[in-house]
């Protein structure tokens, strides 16, 4: 990749934080300038990704650079793949939780006879945090 295409790259991250950041500091003080900010953030960073996928993406690479390259890449996205359904996993079963537990140690207070069921539902979203992890495993095992 030559210096040029970095240093774009680099411009466009820049200004992706900037111009947003700039539009919410600098502009009226009105609850639409989040939605801008918003909207302009989103559109400078997907715009971003599709410039950067064409300059990096565009098929000049050598055929040797891309066997040598090919394994390293493979692992790589297994381990990125690993960490991914583990870590998602774990934020997803944390929101379960925080909603189930916090809504059974309200019912819990008003009628104590329903712990059981209630710790059944905090059991399922946490079971979704073990599910992740299984699943991380598997990948491992194939690498």
């Amino acid at each position: 990749m030559s210096n040029l295409v970095k240093i774009t790259f680099a411009i466009a991250l820049i200004l992706s934080i900037a111009v947003p950041f700039g539009a919410f500091a600098m502009g009226e003080k009105t609850k639409g300038r989040y939605k801008t900010a918003l909207g302009i953030n989103t559109f400078l960073f997907f715009g971003t990704l599709i410039v950067s996928g064409i300059f990096l993406f565009n098929g000049n690479a050598a055929a040797a650079e891309t066997a040598t390259a090919g394994a390293g890449n493979i692992a790589g996205m297994g381990y990125l793949a690993a960490a991914l359904s583990t870590g998602l996993a774990c934020i997803g079963g944390g929101i379960a939780v925080s909603a189930a537990a916090s809504a059974a140690l309200g019912a819990i207070s008003e009628d104590s006879s329903i712990l059981g069921k209630s710790l059944i539902f905090v059991g399922l979203a946490e079971g979704v945090c073990l599910y992740g992890l299984i699943i991380s495993f598997m990948i491992l095992g194939k690498l």
